[in-house]
């Protein structure tokens, strides 16, 4: 009998340490994604953020574009 009371404690104790890394995790996570609508929300608020995005767009059209040409080398 005693091998199934240690075996059972084995056991609780394995449920309590993988309960413990599960709620470590779901901390993590939620850390990480606060941290990151926090930088998001930096971003949006910066002045001149409405004029790189659209420097990006255009810069992104003309590589398209460039690339799509043909060549004439």
């Amino acid at each position: 009998m005693p091998e199934q009371r240690d075996q059972g404690a084995e056991m609780y104790e394995y449920e309590i340490a993988t309960a413990v890394h599960s709620a470590d995790l779901i901390r993590e996570a939620a850390e990480y994604r606060t941290a990151r609508a926090a930088g998001r929300a930096h971003r949006a608020s910066l002045p001149d953020q409405e004029a790189r995005r659209r420097v990006r767009t255009l810069r992104s059209r003309f590589t398209r574009a460039a690339h799509s040409a043909p060549r004439t080398v």
